[in-house]
């Protein structure tokens, strides 16, 4: 999700003082700077489940109904698992969005400068717990994110970064999945581990790419050296719409704090924590990402004017009468940025 501020006192430094003396002939009363606050686009991530865990796979952008803090949204742009995207137009009708470098006549800007692209396929990234709580179950837990790797569907370009102390960026996102796996297979054992701080890097640089994107935190230790708060982290992931995957190698019963922070973290971004103590379990869970992945809708809007600088709430629903049965996961809002 990208933002647009307009702040009225950068443009006072940057008209100059003439500008400033105009203003302060117009309202002597005004003390305080004015944050105006347009979000560009929205991106949100779904599931949508039966009654028994299954999903649902076939919706339409017709199927949904969009609201933002109670204000009803027109869908933009709707996809389902990695197929080409598609435009939603003023009369519910969809028509697929050109790829870069194709003009389409009476294709709105909007549509033209997200282009199919951005939306096919899902840029994932992996962060692997590196420090020194892996050294039991290494390369167990090395040979499970390979094999998810493997198993990405070809739409898909995948980021390999690992963490302990510090995080570094073993492969920047690519589809390459021979050069992925490689470069997970340099990774070494560390120190301390800094789960949070790395966690908001990763996040930040996956906001800079366009389209959908998840984090899978692959961890075997509670947090011992970050100097920002998970719960900091989880705004950041709720606010960029990234939903945030865990694995945890460690049992409930032992570490409930770093449980808890896991499951909240995960439920509030759209995404899911597991509990892993096995390496096949591990498989199990990547096996569970990778098919959530796949049976997701993304879709866009471009909100209406809405004067709430602080969290919106976002709220999906079905439109039939017979889809009202089904479970949404998708994130619960976001804050729009501002400046200073």
């Amino acid at each position: 999700m990208r933002f647009l501020i307009t702040i009225t006192s950068a443009l006072l430094l940057a008209t100059g003082g003439a500008f400033w003396a105009q203003a302060q002939d117009h309202d002597q009363d005004q003390e305080r700077p004015t944050f105006r606050v347009k979000v560009d686009m929205v991106v949100m991530s779904l599931t949508v489940t039966d009654r028994k865990g299954r999903y649902v796979n076939g919706l339409k952008p017709s199927d949904f109904s969009v609201r933002e803090d109670d204000i009803p949204e027109k869908i933009s742009t709707f996809t389902e698992g990695n197929r080409p995207p598609v435009q939603v137009l003023d009369d519910g009708t969809t028509q697929p969005i050109p790829r870069a470098g194709v003009p389409v006549a009476n294709t709105p800007s909007s549509a033209i400068a997200l282009r199919s692209d951005a939306f096919t396929g899902t840029n994932v990234f992996v962060l692997f717990d590196t420090s020194n709580y892996m050294y039991r179950g290494f390369v167990y837990a090395s040979d499970a994110i390979a094999d998810f790797i493997r198993g990405l569907d070809r739409a898909d370009s995948v980021a390999v970064y690992t963490y302990s102390r510090n995080l570094s960026r073993a492969v920047s996102l690519k589809r390459d999945r021979g050069e992925a796996i490689a470069g997970l297979r340099k990774a070494v054992a560390g120190d301390d581990s800094a789960l949070y701080n790395c966690l908001l890097l990763t996040l930040r640089d996956a906001s800079k790419v366009p389209g959908r994107k998840v984090v899978i935190v692959f961890s075997n230790g509670p947090d011992n050296a970050s100097m920002v708060a998970p719960d900091d982290v989880r705004a950041v992931a709720e606010d960029e719409g990234i939903p945030i995957y865990v694995i945890s190698t460690n049992e409930v019963t032992k570490d409930a704090i770093s449980a808890n922070i896991f499951k909240r973290i995960s439920s509030s971004t759209g995404g899911k924590s597991y509990f892993a103590k096995t390496w096949q379990k591990q498989v199990e869970a990547f096996e569970s990402i990778r098919e959530d992945l796949g049976n997701s809708y993304t879709l866009t809007y471009y909100p209406q004017p809405n004067p709430n600088e602080g969290f919106r709430k976002i709220t999906i629903e079905l439109t039939s009468e017979q889809a009202k049965k089904y479970k949404i996961r998708a994130r619960p809002g976001y804050r729009p940025q501002r400046g200073f």
